[in-house]
């Protein structure tokens, strides 16, 4: 079923659990023993349900589907495994070692979405 739906809608989804995910991991500071899965979905379901129009272009009886929704969370698990696994980049490094050189702290990241958090932490703390 999610195959069949357009590029375009495919594409809106994945931006939307993308947005979703970094806005609520900021929302935890990012903090592994914060994260709860059913909170998570909470948050992206508000989310899309607010500010997603390809909600309105799924068929209700395709978003009602069980089929659907198992393909919907394996959708969920390969995004959030991307922004994970993607590693910070080399001017991510030297912002974030630069600003912790200055402020003196000691922040840890593993990925490229954490990486730009900690940099945003980091420059609010400049201020």
């Amino acid at each position: 079923m999610y195959k069949e739906l357009s590029s375009g809608i495919k594409i809106s989804i994945t931006r939307s659990i993308s947005t979703s995910f970094e806005s609520y991991l900021a929302s935890i500071d990012w903090k592994e023993e914060r994260f709860s899965m059913e909170d998570f979905i909470a948050n992206w379901q508000t989310y899309f349900q607010e500010n997603a129009a390809w909600i309105e272009k799924i068929p209700a009886d395709v978003l009602m589907s069980t089929d659907f929704h198992e393909e919907m969370a394996q959708k969920i698990d390969d995004v959030i495994a991307k922004i994970l696994n993607e590693e910070p980049t080399a001017k991510q490094i030297e912002t974030i070692e630069a600003l912790q050189k200055e402020l003196g702290t000691n922040y840890s990241y593993d990925c490229k979405a954490e990486a730009a958090y900690i940099e945003q932490l980091l420059k609010e703390k400049q201020k």
